[in-house]
C-alpha cells in the first residue's frame, strides 16, 4: 500500500487482538491509535491463563517480533491436563506437555502487558469510551465517543469484544446465552495454603465432570489457582434459587448442594476459595457469523466471532490482528486489505466456532457419556 499519506487507523479495544494488530502495524512503520474505555492498563483483573497454540497465538507473536519475550514468561509445564473422577477424585486420564512446540501457558495479564510494552508510548488512549461508528459516503468511518466528540478514520477496527459498539455497523447479530455459566473462584499461595488442591491440579489444568456440571482448575503464575464451577443452568439460575450473588455464603451453600455426591477433595474448591465467587454466563455469536463488506470498518476477535472459552478465542483474536495488519501493509488500498483479511478470517472463524461448541459440550456434558 503506497497512498499519498498513511491511512488513519483506529482500533477500538485494547485486548489481545487489537494490541497485536497495533504492534504489527507499528513494526511496519504505520501509525495507529487504540481507544480503550478502561481508565488504565490495570483498571481490572485480566482473567486466567491462556494456552498459546503454535499455529495461531504463537504465529501471531512471531509476526509481532515478540515470540522470544513470550517464551521467557510462558510456562511450558502448564500444558498439562488431568481428568479426575467426580465421585472419587481418582485420576482417569493425564496428558503431559507436548515435547514439540506444545501449547505453553501464560497469564492473560502478562501477555497483555507484553503487548502493551511493545507499543509506542501514547498508542493507547485510555478512558476513551466509544459509543458507536458511522460509515461515511466517502469510504471512511466516523468514530463516536461517549463524551459526544467524534473523529474520522480511513479504517475503524472493532476489537472491542463480546458487546462490541462497532459490530452494529456491519451486522445485526448479538450474543446469545450458551446454557452454560461459569462461577469463578481463586486460591492464593496454593502450594503452601492449599497443598492438597495443588496436588490435585498438578502443573497445568484439572477437570472433573458430571452431567451438566463440572469443576475446572488452572495453575496461574505466582502460586495462584483459578477455578471455574461450570453449570448447565438458566442464565438467571440464582433468581430461581433465591440467591443474591453478593451473598457469598448463600452461593457457597447452594453450590455445595448442587455438587452433592462429589468427592470432598473436589468440593474443597467450593468451600475454600480466597476470592469469593464471580458469576460469568457464557454467550456466543450465532455461527456462522458473516457480513457484507462495508468500507472503512471491520472486526476481529470476539467482536467478530465470540465463542465459548475453550482455548480458541484469544489465539484467533491475535491471529486476526496479525493478519489484518499484514494485509494493511501489503495490499494496494485499505479496502483491498480489509477484503483480503475478511476472506481469510471469516471462513476460519466458522470452522473454529464448530470446534469451540464441541469443546464446551466436552467440558460440561449435557448427558451421560
Amino acid at each position: 500500500m503506497n497512498p499519498a499519506r498513511d491511512p488513519r487507523i483506529a482500533i477500538v479495544g485494547a485486548g489481545l487482538g487489537g494490541l497485536t494488530c497495533a504492534r504489527v502495524l507499528q513494526q511496519h512503520g504505520r501509525s495507529v491509535t487504540v481507544f480503550e474505555r478502561e481508565a488504565s492498563a490495570d483498571a481490572r483483573p485480566q482473567g486466567g491463563t491462556l494456552d498459546m497454540h503454535a499455529d495461531t497465538g504463537q504465529a501471531a507473536l512471531r509476526s509481532a517480533g515478540l515470540l522470544d519475550r513470550f517464551h521467557a514468561l510462558a510456562r511450558p509445564e502448564g500444558d498439562e491436563w488431568r481428568v479426575l473422577d467426580f465421585a472419587t477424585a481418582a485420576l482417569l486420564a493425564q496428558q503431559g506437555p507436548s515435547a514439540v512446540g506444545g501449547r505453553p501457558e501464560i497469564d492473560r495479564g502478562q501477555l497483555r502487558g507484553l503487548l502493551l510494552d511493545s507499543l509506542t508510548k501514547g498508542t493507547v488512549r485510555w478512558d476513551s469510551a466509544v459509543s458507536g461508528v458511522t460509515p461515511l459516503a466517502d469510504g471512511t468511518c466516523r468514530l463516536l465517543f461517549g463524551d459526544g466528540t467524534a473523529e474520522d478514520f480511513d479504517l475503524v477496527v472493532g476489537a472491542d469484544g463480546a458487546w462490541s459498539r462497532v459490530r452494529p455497523a456491519l451486522s445485526h447479530a448479538a450474543p446469545g446465552y450458551t446454557g452454560v455459566t461459569f462461577v469463578e473462584t481463586g486460591f492464593d499461595d496454593c502450594d503452601t495454603r492449599h497443598p492438597d488442591l495443588a496436588r490435585l491440579v498438578g502443573n497445568g489444568s484439572m477437570l472433573a465432570k458430571g452431567v451438566g456440571q463440572s469443576l475446572v482448575a488452572q495453575r496461574n503464575s505466582n502460586g495462584h489457582i483459578r477455578a471455574y464451577i461450570a453449570l448447565r443452568v438458566p442464565e438467571d439460575w440464582y433468581v430461581a434459587a433465591g440467591i443474591d450473588l453478593g451473598d457469598q455464603r448463600a452461593v457457597r451453600t447452594h453450590l455445595l448442594k448442587v455438587f452433592d455426591g462429589w468427592d470432598e477433595s473436589l468440593r474443597y474448591i467450593l468451600r475454600n476459595g480466597d476470592s469469593g465467587f464471580i458469576n460469568r454466563s457464557l454467550s456466543v455469536l450465532p455461527a456462522p457469523h458473516t457480513w457484507e463488506h462495508v468500507p472503512g470498518v471491520t472486526l476481529l476477535g470476539d467482536a467478530a466471532h465470540l465463542m465459548p472459552p475453550v482455548g480458541l478465542g484469544a489465539n484467533l483474536a491475535m491471529l486476526d490482528g496479525s493478519d489484518l495488519a499484514h494485509a494493511l501493509v501489503t495490499e494496494s488500498s485499505v479496502g483491498e486489505a480489509v477484503r483480503a483479511y475478511e476472506s481469510i478470517m471469516l471462513p476460519r472463524s466458522i470452522e473454529a466456532a464448530t470446534g469451540s461448541a464441541q469443546g464446551l459440550d466436552h467440558l460440561v456434558p449435557a448427558t451421560a457419556s
